[in-house]
């Protein structure tokens, strides 16, 4: 049995979707700067969220599984809210 439901190919742009500071302060408190920068271009389309959101907030949310080869593996299940940095 798979571990995620859903396979997301990360999408580079050429500009960061914004996300809010709280929210990104909370992210470098877990993983540091240099993720945190790296990692800020880089989008997915939300199937759970019905729409495109920076990895920044794909990374936060618990139905984040994990990145490999250029693909976000996702959970799916419903969100009350919006996801939080675990």
């Amino acid at each position: 049995m798979s571990d995620h439901k859903y396979e997301l190919q990360v999408i580079r742009l050429q500009r960061a979707i914004r996300i809010s500071k709280k929210y990104k302060e909370k992210l470098k408190n877990l993983y540091g700067n240099k993720v945190i920068s790296k990692f800020s271009k880089d989008a997915v389309d939300c199937p759970v969220l019905k729409k495109r959101v920076s990895f920044l907030v794909c990374m936060g949310c618990p139905n984040y599984v994990r990145r490999f080869k250029g693909y976000v593996h996702c959970k799916g299940d419903p969100l009350d809210g919006e996801p939080t940095p675990q």
